[in-house]
């Protein structure tokens, strides 16, 4: 590394700087919360000054460091952009300001880096897991190289323009995603009958999981809720719990099986390609197994169901959605003639392997971003 590229502490190129403003009643406040892995600000709505039991918050401004101590191992880190200028925020989310050798943009990709996160997580103090933290002077104590400000510029327009990229896939792959859509939408509105789910199709959820069950005996995978993406079923990280050979049998999984969250995005589902052998699924899962209809028919009907909120309607709530099998089986399924049944699965079919390209060049050109980032900052590259 050369000596114009010299690793520093971030100490050296911010500062701790927080500006707090009083709660006072009858005064709107806008609050922010920062997400993990660098991705940045999310607003979370107004409140009253009445409204909250902070007497005091800190306020962000523009191109400050603002990070989450709690839980600071997730990489909850970003700069603040001028749209979130004036938010607040709670004294769990400490501000600072950068100095002139660190441009904001720069600092912006650097939050964005698995190798921060991981300074950021070999310094958090605490002895419970969820509630360890990283108190300000922990964060400025880590070392990065950086760049001089020429430097600095040409990373963030070669990331920026890579960002650019998959931002235009995305709206890409979402706008194809609407127009499919509303082609379902228009193809239903002319089904004269309909059918309770229950009726056509076989409901059943997966095995509870339980901590005794995670350490048992007849380890085998098993599918979570969190698998189950409408562009897919995640595969690649599968966690293990006891499966009897009587289980095996009641909770196993096959071609045209459709699977089903149960709760967090209730109705989310994914339809199989093929038999998975070995594999089963816990409760937070539904398993919708057509009897009466094709099953990639009933698929895109169920995808129907959730976009126009008939879904939704029949969740139960507590603090989070539900989607109970009884529930579940009740759904009033469209059902479309023969021909229309055959015509929706391939213009589903169609327009979804154009959404799943798009998606897949987007995740690959994210993947090398990671590697670019990587290399930029490093001076590898």
């Amino acid at each position: 590394m050369s000596e114009d590229y010299s690793l520093r502490s971030l100490g050296e190129v911010m500062r701790l700087d927080i500006q707090r403003t009083p709660m006072k009643p009858a005064t709107t406040y806008r609050l922010a919360g920062v997400r993990n892995t660098g991705q940045g600000l999310v607003a979370k709505g107004e409140f009253d000054g009445a409204d909250t039991e902070y007497t005091a918050m800190n306020v962000l401004r523009v191109d400050q460091v603002v990070m989450r101590k709690l839980t600071a191992w997730e990489g909850p880190i970003t700069v603040v952009p001028a749209e979130f200028d004036g938010f607040v925020v709670s004294n769990e989310f400490p501000t600072f300001t950068l100095g002139p050798e660190v441009m904001p943009d720069w600092m912006r990709h650097v939050c964005r880096s698995p190798r921060l996160w991981a300074e950021m997580k070999n310094r958090v103090s605490g002895t419970v897991q969820r509630r360890k933290r990283l108190n300000p002077e922990q964060l400025l104590q880590i070392q990065f190289p950086i760049p001089p400000r020429e430097v600095q510029e040409r990373v963030v327009e070669i990331l920026d323009a890579v960002d650019d990229q998959i931002a235009a896939l995305d709206t890409e792959a979402d706008a194809l995603e609407k127009t499919l859509d509303g082609w379902i939408s228009t193809e239903f509105s002319t089904a004269d009958r309909n059918a309770p789910l229950g009726d056509i199709a076989e409901v059943q959820l997966g095995k509870m999981l339980s901590k005794e069950r995670a350490a048992g005996p007849e380890q085998a995978p098993y599918v979570r809720n969190a698998d189950v993406q409408w562009q897919g079923l995640n595969l690649t990280d599968l966690k293990t719990m006891t499966f009897t050979e009587k289980d095996r049998g009641r909770f196993a999984l096959r071609a045209g099986d459709i699977l089903s969250c149960e709760g967090g995005d209730p109705g989310r589902s994914v339809i199989l390609s093929e038999d998975l052998d070995g594999i089963y699924y816990q409760k937070a899962v539904h398993r919708v197994r057509a009897t009466g209809v094709d099953p990639r028919f009933l698929y895109v009907a169920i995808k129907h169901s959730y976009a126009s909120g008939a879904i939704a309607d029949l969740c139960t709530v507590t603090t989070i959605k539900h989607l109970t099998a009884e529930k579940y089986r009740t759904l009033r399924v469209p059902l479309l003639d023969e021909e229309q049944q055959v015509r929706a699965v391939e213009v589903h079919d169609a327009l979804f392997a154009q959404v799943a390209a798009i998606r897949a060049e987007a995740n690959r050109l994210s993947g090398a971003r990671a590697g670019l980032l990587a290399g930029l900052l490093n001076r590898t590259i």
